[in-house]
């Protein structure tokens, strides 16, 4: 080679090299501005080492978009458990990547507190990685320490998935052979993808079809290899129920009860695991089907089916059609409606609607369906099914008015597995509930009556097209009167969310320790604690404890000018936490003292009883209402004069006005609070001292505002299992009106040993019933009732004065002094370590047994 051509490859080649440099510093640039992945670096650090769990080299907060629920099989190394442990798989967000994550078993608790949840910023602290053996995938990162915070404001869901197999559909549990992830709060809700709505009617030809009735199949079943198709309507439909058991593989352990009919019988159909999944959400009553390859069997003798509406219809026992994915395979079809022909005899779908009149002369076990404007929607809340299990009934209370009454149904609605209307009800909307049982006992104070689903029960929206309920005449009645009346009648009646104390607890604690089903009657106050921390989310339970009210104080509500609408702007007030002693006020309060976050005031037009307005009659007095019904009487303000408003026969009541906000102001009322000596000359020597009373804005019933109907009705329900972003700047809950007109007590019971003491809430409301009662006895009838019932007043010319009540209240307390009292407490755990701790009754001594 040359010198010139050694020279010149020497120039190509260092022209080639500072090109690559150049290269290679642009792509280290553009990494070096590229977002950096939290996900990403914590994987680098422990993909070496799988099942080890270490701390991140930096924790920064990541984000909670999703907390799903599943059933985990039971590892065959391991001893079985008796009761089934649900396994949660977290999906958060690094603000770069989103990424499943598995929660270690050990940090189940904080999801069943609600404390971790959608929505927040978490820190972790301890992580690990995993790998499925049995499947071709990435290994899966395994949280095992967190710090929960707060709530965020602004959440984006448009960030990808590092790894492509989490969002695959339909979305499957990170681990384990289960293919379908659960409702996080119950097991009776379809969630997920898996669950179809899209099978349709289709048009058949009968022509060379062979079909057999039930009543023929009855007597020739046993007999029979093969089964002819049946062509059938279904009456109704149960919720559905899981059976999954950690040691049993099956993939969708699912089952639902049908009771379909013939002209010559009725008989229950029961829809198996995957078919469950594929058919539930589109099969509704009234719907005929074709079913070919079914089976038979003979049938569960413990179960008992409903009784048809129509009395005419046989009901078979004996046998029961099964229906599976599999062995056989069922083909089920959806006749359309139009080609039903009447020589085939299928039954109607008939109904047994009441309105609330007739419900009066119901017999208790009563089965029937309602239609109505919903007045008040309570919050869901949770039972445990049995004691020592994580599954739960989900539940809320709510009332219908219907027009023929001016008492509402009350209804105690729990889950029908239709989770699309049971979590969007809201007050105003027109709501249908059938095969609802009626619960009653005339031989209690206030007498018991409200009705309660069945495993039957289906809900409606009514105006949704296609229901099977058009027709009936009662509807259709109830329809035309709801029309008479404005938006503005059915708003200001309308009452959404907090503590609702039904069904009363007997008058007498004899009757209580007889009605009650726990295992120990009594609770030590010392033991109270205890009960607190083991409640699960949204769980209430109810326990009696004995001691001495040894203190009362009246937290009021601060008042609204009568032009305030039912929203109001909040104040900057300092909330004191349920663990920490409440700031002490000025035994004689002004009205607009220092109020607690949560309790807030309706203006005099907002007090109106519930569904009173919604009545046709003005003659009959609401004094026969149940004690159950929310009911708020509005506060009367101070004022040397009134405006001589006046009580009207329905038992509407007026509020005074005050001449100016100024005479508000300057006026102080009666002594507001009450502290015994017993309590001074122990409260050194304490071992402890529980603080509950705080009251929460979710356990404050709600004016209920049309416009903010989303926010409100999320308010009450359970936490989403996935983030579901706001609509515009959310409001605060507390900025929302009260329903409540009297404002709530904080009371101080001492254990009978002198050494613990427990605050606790008392939230009463006026109810409208005449009850005669002396002063001492006001605080026994009030808690009886969960009402505060105010001393008959000589003239309806005469307002009700919550304070002169509250007042009353703290005296009957004070003549309580170093009594031995049993107080009956509801327990309720909110979620994010807030707890509703709420005295609904106390029984004197005289009233044990």
């Amino acid at each position: 080679m040359s010198g010139e051509e050694s020279q010149s490859g020497s120039s190509l080649q260092n022209s080639e090299e500072k090109q690559t440099g150049v290269v290679g510093e642009v792509i280290r640039k553009a990494a070096a501005q590229e977002p950096k992945s939290w996900i990403q670096m914590v994987l680098q650090q422990i993909i070496g080492s799988p099942g080890q769990c270490v701390s991140p080299c930096e924790v920064v907060p990541v984000t909670v978009l999703a907390v799903q629920r599943y059933l985990l099989e039971h590892d065959r190394r391991e001893r079985p458990s008796q009761y089934p442990v649900y396994c949660y798989d977290v999906t958060i967000s690094d603000g770069v990547y989103q990424e499943k994550c598995w929660l270690d078993t050990s940090l189940n608790s904080l999801v069943l507190q609600n404390i971790l949840k959608v929505g927040i910023r978490m820190r972790i602290s301890r992580i690990s990685c995993l790998y499925n053996e049995e499947r071709l995938d990435q290994g899966i990162l395994c949280i095992g320490g967190v710090h929960c915070g707060e709530a965020l404001d602004d959440i984006s869901l448009e960030i990808p998935f590092r790894n492509s197999e989490h969002q695959k559909k339909p979305e499957r549990p990170l681990r384990g052979e289960r293919s379908h992830y659960l409702a996080l709060w119950n097991n009776e809700d379809p969630y997920g993808d898996i669950w179809l709505t899209n099978k349709q009617p289709e048009d058949y030809n009968f022509k060379h079809l062979k079909l057999i009735s039930l009543s023929r199949l009855e007597t020739t079943w046993s007999r029979r290899n093969y089964f002819p198709a049946l062509l059938v309507r279904v009456l109704y439909k149960s919720k559905l129920r899981y059976y999954g058991k950690p040691h049993k593989k099956v993939t969708e352990p699912y089952q639902s009860f049908l009771e379909i009919a013939d002209r010559s019988g009725t008989v229950t159909a029961i829809m198996w695991n995957d078919l469950c999944s594929q058919w539930y959400k589109s099969l509704r009553t009234g719907l005929v089907l074709l079913l070919q390859a079914y089976s038979v069997k003979k049938s569960y003798p413990f179960r008992m089916q409903p009784t048809p509406a129509n009395p005419n219809i046989k009901i078979i026992s004996s046998m029961e059609i099964n229906l599976n994915i599999r062995d056989p395979p069922t083909n089920i079809m959806i006749i359309p409606e139009y080609q039903v022909k009447p020589e085939w005899g299928l039954p109607k779908l008939n109904h047994r609607f009441i309105t609330r009149e007739e419900l009066e002369d119901k017999p208790r076990n009563y089965i029937c369906d309602v239609v109505g404007i919903l007045s008040f929607v309570g919050r869901v809340q949770r039972s445990k099914k049995t004691e020592k299990h994580e599954d739960f009934w989900s539940y809320r209370w709510i009332h219908i008015a219907d027009g023929t009454s001016e008492e509402p149904f009350i209804v105690e609605l729990f889950s029908t597995s239709q989770p699309e209307i049971f979590e969007n009800i809201y007050p105003m909307a027109y709501f249908m509930c059938t095969q609802l049982r009626v619960v009653r006992n005339n031989n209690v104070v206030p007498r018991l009556l409200y009705l309660t689903t069945t495993n039957e029960s289906r809900v409606f929206l009514t105006g949704q097209k296609g229901q099977p309920y058009g027709h009936e005449a009662k509807v259709k009645k109830f329809i035309r009167w709801v029309k008479t009346k404005t938006e503005s009648d059915k708003l200001k009646n309308a009452v959404i969310g907090g503590y609702y104390p039904y069904p009363p607890v007997p008058s007498t604690f004899s009757k209580y320790s007889r009605s009650s089903k726990v295992d120990s009657l009594l609770t030590a106050i010392s033991e109270v604690k205890k009960v607190v921390e083991d409640l699960q989310y949204r769980e209430q339970k109810r326990i009696a404890i004995q001691g001495i009210i040894t203190a009362i104080k009246y937290i009021p509500h601060r008042y609204a000018s009568k032009n305030t609408s039912a929203l109001v702007t909040p104040l900057n007030t300092s909330q004191p936490s349920a663990s920490q002693p409440i700031p002490e006020q000025s035994p004689s309060e002004e009205i607009n003292g220092k109020q607690h976050e949560g309790d807030r005031p309706a203006s005099s037009q907002d007090f109106q009883t519930t569904a009173a307005s919604l009545s046709p009659s003005k003659k009959k007095r609401i004094l026969q209402a149940p004690c159950g019904k929310l009911i708020a009487v509005p506060q009367r303000e101070a004022s040397s004069q009134t405006n001589g408003n006046k009580v009207d026969t329905s038992g509407m009541v007026q509020c005074q006005k005050s001449s100016t906000a100024d005479n508000i102001r300057n006026i102080r009322f009666i002594k507001d609070r009450w502290e015994s000596q017993l309590l001074k000359e122990k409260r050194p020597s304490l071992k402890d001292h529980m603080k509950y009373s705080h009251v929460h804005p979710e356990s404050i019933p709600r004016k209920f505002i049309l416009e903010h109907k989303n926010f409100l009705t999320q308010q009450y329900n359970s936490q989403p299992s996935k983030y579901i972003p706001p609509e515009g700047r959310p409001p605060k809950l507390q900025e929302f009106k009260s329903a409540r007109s009297l404002g709530h007590f904080e009371v101080t019971i001492l254990n009978l040993n002198h050494e613990i003491a427990i605050d606790v809430a008392f939230l009463p409301m006026f109810g409208p019933e005449d009850v005669q009662t002396s002063q001492v006895d006001t605080l026994l009838t009030c808690m009886n009732y969960s009402c505060v019932y105010p001393p008959a007043t000589p003239s309806s010319e005469q307002s009700l004065n919550p304070r002169a009540v509250a007042g009353d209240i703290i005296k009957a307390a004070a003549e309580l002094d170093r009594v031995h009292i049993i107080g009956i407490l509801d327990i309720c755990n909110l979620g994010n370590n807030k707890v509703e701790v709420c005295l609904q009754k106390i029984y004197s001594p005289k009233k044990t047994p």
